[in-house]
């Protein structure tokens, strides 16, 4: 039997979201994710990606959110240091919001809905750093508020884990966490040349 996904079973569009109708969302771009023992799989090309979809973006005049991850002082995440600065390839210009977040989910405990609403866009560009955890569960979020979002699976990236059935490549793991957000959350592209 041929696979299929929720999204083609309940009729949802599959169309990817373009920068003239969506706000992109960029997430947890942070240095801890390049260097160390968080550094991910492949986030040079990831981070190379998300910068060129990024300039597209502002020269397309959407509008754009970055997201940082706040783990508290001393840790790998810590907003206050370098370690959890966002990646200088990536950092926000001046009148860019920042969102800084606790939860793996973009949308708890922040103002990240009330920024997307107060633009009047219903579809999401989201991209970042990991895939299989606030990529996926901000995707998730989106979708749960009514918003539409695309993933753009060549600007994100993770790393290996431990498994019950032994490690989890970080390839597999990405290819699985796009493949569960395209399933409902949200439309997945490979690259962002796919996206207008």
């Amino acid at each position: 039997m041929p696979s299929t996904t929720l999204r083609a079973v309940n009729g949802l569009d599959a169309t990817p979201a373009a920068l003239a109708d969506a706000v992109l969302v960029l997430i947890d771009y942070q240095n801890t994710y390049t260097t160390g023992v968080m550094e991910l799989e492949g986030w040079r090309p990831a981070l190379g990606a998300a910068a060129g979809l990024l300039a597209r973006a502002r020269q397309a005049g959407t509008p754009v959110v970055h997201v940082q991850h706040d783990g508290g002082e001393g840790s790998a995440y810590d907003v206050r240091a370098e370690i959890g600065a966002v990646h200088p390839g990536v950092a926000p210009a001046e009148g860019e919001p920042v969102v800084v977040k606790n939860a793996p989910n973009s949308f708890v405990g922040t103002d990240l809905e009330e920024r997307v609403r107060a633009t009047g866009r219903r579809n999401l560009i989201v991209i970042g750093f990991m895939s299989h955890m606030c990529v996926t569960y901000t995707s998730e979020g989106a979708f749960l508020r009514g918003f539409t979002p695309t993933v753009v699976a060549e600007a994100c990236a993770t790393r290996a884990l431990p498994s019950v059935a032994g490690e989890v490549g970080a390839a597999q793991l990405h290819a699985s966490a796009m493949a569960g957000i395209a399933d409902l959350y949200g439309v997945v592209v490979a690259s962002a040349d796919d996206v207008e």
